[in-house]
């Protein structure tokens, strides 16, 4: 593996650095605050090209791999984690299976206007009663005449009161065995719920979601045949995790970033505190972790574009790099003192955004227990 940037993956980072230099990280605390959806950026997202990065030329797309598209999500999350968080919605879980399986009809009106930033789509997984474990997803789908009707509660729907558009999982057929439908915001059965009030990444509404006799069309029914859902769905799980461990690279660099610039700036006993040796080494095992975890994302990232075995290099770097954002952010709040707790200071924001990663795309209890599998095997 060539450690080495391509000429292009450098011009894509640094395009995307500068775009949130100027535009995102002076106005991120106070789009947070306003827990405003960021659509001004999701659309000059758009026009930087980077929900269609990780598609086909074909369709609109870029035709890049992995490995360029988290480099540029490391930079958005450096900025804003929420923002990052609706990026990453809307390039992979909100348009993939529109892209994978959509008709013609879906991947004209739906999924190229959402390479455009101009439809916002989302993925309804999680239930009441079902989060990493598949098995409890209740919602069903009940065959009738031109369609089904999908009866369910999801929750933790991000984006789910700005979408246009919602990706469903469940049971159809006489197995009850996971199946993707297609919801439009129109149909009616469907009815977006209770907000989630969260400690961080406020600018990502998050919500409940209700099907009551929510009819569906045959056309709408992405996967091929009923019960295939799973399989897509955990082919997908390890790009998910390696994105997810880009947003923490991103997050916990400019967490680095501000815990360096304060050290610099601040005095105490006639020297600035990055004179002492405590906070030295505070800084250089911030270093560490974040470079250890550049390696390992970079690592699983290049293994998924390779086609090679990545699913526990995938959890592996979401496991690593999200707990090591969450010990950098903590220890950058530490070097600032009671500054790191003050809610002018970004830090807080970082510290709370942080545990954002921790939990999609699978807890590090969970992502041990893959691992553990994987070696056995």
């Amino acid at each position: 593996m060539d450690f080495a940037l391509t000429p292009e993956q450098t011009q894509i980072r640094d395009t995307f650095a500068r775009w949130v230099d100027a535009r995102v990280a002076p106005r991120a605390a106070a789009i947070d605050e306003a827990h405003a959806y960021p659509r001004e950026w999701v659309r000059e997202l758009a026009d930087l090209g980077f929900f269609a990065m990780r598609y086909p030329e074909n369709v609109g797309g870029l035709g890049l791999d992995l490995s360029t598209f988290c480099l540029a999500l490391a930079e958005i999350a450096r900025g804003s984690m929420s923002l990052a968080g609706c990026a990453a919605m809307q390039a992979l879980m909100g348009t993939k299976f529109l892209h994978l399986l959509g008709n013609d009809d879906i991947v004209e009106r739906l999924f190229k206007p959402a390479l455009a930033g101009e439809k916002i789509g989302a993925i309804c997984m999680t239930e009441p009663n079902a989060g990493s474990d598949l098995d409890g997803i209740a919602t069903t789908a009940r065959k009738v005449d031109g369609g089904y009707v999908l009866d369910g509660q999801k929750t933790w729907v991000t984006a789910a009161p700005v979408a246009d558009f919602y990706t469903v999982f469940a049971r159809a057929g006489d197995e009850r065995k996971l199946t993707i439908f297609l919801v439009e915001r129109a149909f009616r059965g469907l009815a977006v719920g209770r907000a989630i009030e969260k400690m961080g990444v406020w600018a990502l509404p998050t919500s409940e979601l209700a099907l009551s006799d929510c009819f569906v069309p045959d056309s709408h029914r992405l996967s091929r045949v009923e019960g295939d859902g799973e399989e897509h769905l955990r082919k997908t799980l390890a790009e998910i995790r390696i994105i997810t461990g880009a947003m923490a690279l991103g997050v916990a660099a400019a967490a680095i970033a501000e815990a360096t610039r304060y050290a610099g700036e601040r005095r105490q006993f006639g020297k600035s505190i990055d004179r002492f040796q405590a906070i030295q080494q505070k800084l250089a095992d911030m270093a560490t972790d974040h470079e250890a975890a550049v390696h390992l994302v970079r690592y699983a990232a290049w293994c998924r574009d390779s086609a090679k075995p990545h699913h526990k290099e995938a959890a592996m770097a979401k496991l690593f790099a999200t707990e090591a954002a969450a010990r950098i952010c903590d220890q950058a709040a530490r070097v600032l003192a009671s500054y790191g707790y003050a809610m002018e200071f970004p830090v807080q924001r970082y510290l709370r955004d942080v545990r954002f990663t921790l939990i999609g795309g699978g807890t590090s209890e969970i992502l041990r227990q893959i691992i553990a599998k994987e070696m056995s095997r």
